[in-house]
């Protein structure tokens, strides 16, 4: 069936008429080498013959590019702006930073598709801080100084991302592609929640990072170093980007435990989630005998983290999201 309201000029009908869109597979032969690729085509809905919509033959070129950089192995005009981005960088000098021409990088973001071999240095830079800076360093006197230095900086930012274990930050990964928009303050405690909650449910830790009672609630230290530049604001952080297209280590059941404190403990600010916080247990035990403003880093423990969960899940079943609410309006009223 054509979808409604998708109306063109079939020629062969002689008329407009409604149209559908699939896929089709043709051949192609690219340097005397035969590919299959799926393009999309518009059909009419009364005599099946293709039409021509506008804007298709354009589709249809990214289709076939993209399909054929796929096949090849060869990088997207999108992996090289994802560079630039990373590494805060522009087009002639990522060109000279990575030993090419000056101009080649500028051609391949015009569509000039790149060579294997260019193309794995791009990948390699993409996918490793350590390379990339390897690569400003064999090439640094091709730059100006102040290009050089804002790539190093910017390296050993990405660097330090890996500060933490790898299902940390894909926990924190996660958690940014449900939220739109996510303070420091706000992280914290969602990831306390997370781990809480995770650990009630499946008897074991989401992550090994320990937590410590800080004056604001419980705070992963290794986390909070990554994000301090942010201060009170939300979290938009460009080095996240190494991580798109590679494995995800989060499995289901803690995309499931993640999902449940999102939209819940995720309706919240980061002050209403601190006060929800300095009215459980484990941070207040862990704060005993401080002032509210002194400064402390108690351990807070995994194992009184889930025994205080458990408790709570026993009581209020947060393996759902109705019981976590009705948790936080309890927590809240206590805490009012």
């Amino acid at each position: 069936m054509a979808e409604k309201g998708r109306r063109d000029f079939c020629v062969e009908c002689r008329k407009e008429t409604e149209y559908f869109l699939r896929k089709k597979d043709i051949e192609k032969n690219i340097r005397d080498k035969e590919y299959t690729f799926g393009i999309t085509v518009a059909v009419c809905a009364e005599c099946g013959g293709e039409m021509s919509i506008p804007g298709l033959i354009d589709k249809n070129i990214q289709e076939i590019d993209e399909q054929y950089r796929a096949v090849e192995g060869l990088v997207l005009t999108d992996d090289i702006k994802k560079l630039m981005k990373i590494y805060k960088i522009g087009k002639a000098p990522l060109s000279l930073a990575l030993g090419f021409g000056e101009a080649t990088v500028p051609r391949y973001l015009e569509g000039q598709v790149p060579s294997k071999e260019y193309s794995d240095v791009v990948r390699a830079a993409l996918a490793s801080p350590a390379y990339m800076k390897q690569k400003l360093m064999e090439n640094g006197e091709k730059l100006t100084d102040a290009a050089y230095k804002k790539a190093m900086a910017a390296a050993d930012s990405v660097a330090n991302l890996f500060s933490v274990s790898e299902k940390m930050l894909r926990v924190i990964a996660y958690v940014f592609e449900k939220l739109e928009e996510v303070t420091p303050l706000m992280l914290q405690k969602l990831l306390y929640f997370i781990q809480g909650i995770y650990s009630a449910l499946y008897g074991r830790p989401i992550f090994e990072e320990d937590c410590r009672a800080w004056v604001h609630g419980p705070v992963y230290p290794e986390v909070y170093e990554l994000f301090r530049d942010f201060k009170y604001n939300p979290i938009d952080d460009a080095r996240f980007a190494v991580l798109e297209g590679t494995a995800d280590v989060v499995t289901e059941e803690e995309k499931n435990v993640i999902d449940l404190v999102v939209n819940t403990f995720g309706m919240y600010g980061g002050k209403v989630l601190e006060r929800i916080t300095h009215n459980e247990n484990p941070w207040k035990e862990a704060r005993k005998g401080y002032g509210d403003s002194i400064p402390s880093s108690e351990l807070l423990s995994k194992e009184r983290i889930m025994k205080y969960y458990e408790a709570i899940n026993r009581q209020y079943g947060i393996g759902t999201e109705e019981g976590i609410k009705t948790y936080i309006r309890d927590m809240l009223d206590r805490a009012s």
